[in-house]
């Protein structure tokens, strides 16, 4: 049996698929493909089961996965101390992030990482949904969590919380009284995330107050829930630097300028290993060490 197969059957798994295993493993996906080809041929067991939109494990395949994935994953770890210790840069940072997050405040660290380091690869990954923070595939998940972080068996590391406004489009509250209070939301449709209940506020005492929500829509996509909200279907909570540009062209209008709406809070979750790779120590000293733009909160 070739350790490397075995290797790249559990990439697969991981991964969601041959083509996402083939690039972090930095081989063709024709080689994964032969790859588990070969061991199911060895084993005498079909491993995975393949359709158009995923993969999934066959009963022998999770059986074996549960069996060899821990070796890969405690010698990747083996290989991501020495290098700790080795302060080496180089190889490939696998990065997963929100949009309303990574679009904005990411590419400019990467591009420094990659002018200062001729032998480091980064790769990208902008989600408009919540990042899975099991993925084990990424040395980074950059996340955001309102209420208590999940246990994944990741570090977090906060990195910084990003400041948040109420939004509306002008037709919508030519349709509406003046919001001049938080509860006073209660009576425009909301455009919110899945995870919403309600939302935050703080005024100038330091008192909290809190609306309870009842949706139009809901997506995790910071993308559709904009676009809803530019055209007038509701008020939504977004990110600043994801709507300034509508608000100077007032295709946006922000709402409770007297009250600061709860950050969004961003944690970087690093796979829980004694040792920091040094490649991903120094982007997020990188990302800490930026003048952050004014609607970024520290935390």
């Amino acid at each position: 049996m070739d350790w490397n197969d075995v290797d790249a059957f559990c990439c697969v798994l991981e991964h969601g698929g041959f083509t996402a295993a083939a690039k972090a493993l930095a081989r063709p996906k024709s080689s994964i493909s032969a790859s588990v080809s070969r061991l199911e041929g060895e084993l005498g067991a079909r491993l995975l089961q393949r359709t158009t939109r995923r993969v999934r494990a066959t009963e022998a395949g999770e059986s074996l996965y549960q069996d060899a994935a821990p070796m890969f994953q405690r010698l990747r770890e083996v290989r991501a101390n020495a290098a700790a210790r080795g302060n080496t840069v180089a190889g490939r940072l696998r990065i997963a992030a929100p949009y309303e997050f990574g679009a904005h405040h990411l590419g400019a660290v990467a591009c420094e990482m990659l002018a200062r380091y001729p032998d480091l690869r980064i790769d990208i990954d902008v989600e408009h949904g919540r990042i899975d923070p099991l993925d084990r595939s990424y040395d980074i998940v950059f996340s955001y969590f309102d209420g208590d972080l999940p246990d994944s068996g990741r570090i977090a590391r906060n990195v910084f919380s990003l400041a948040r406004g109420v939004f509306a489009a002008p037709a919508l509250l030519e349709k509406y009284p003046k919001v001049k209070t938080p509860q006073d939301l209660a009576e425009l449709p909301a455009i919110a995330t899945p995870m919403d209940a309600e939302w935050s506020f703080t005024d100038a005492e330091g008192r909290v107050h809190s609306v309870p929500l009842r949706p139009r829509m809901r997506s995790p996509n910071a993308d559709v829930r904009r676009r809803a909200t530019l055209e007038g279907l509701g008020v939504s909570r977004i990110v600043l630097t994801f709507c300034e540009e509508h608000v100077r062209r007032k295709r946006l209008q922000p709402l409770l300028a007297d009250y600061v709406c709860a950050p969004l809070r961003i944690h970087a979750l690093l796979p829980g290993r004694r040792l920091v790779p040094a490649k991903v120590r120094i982007f997020l000293d990188l990302l800490s060490a930026g003048t952050p733009p004014e609607n970024v909160v520290r935390p």
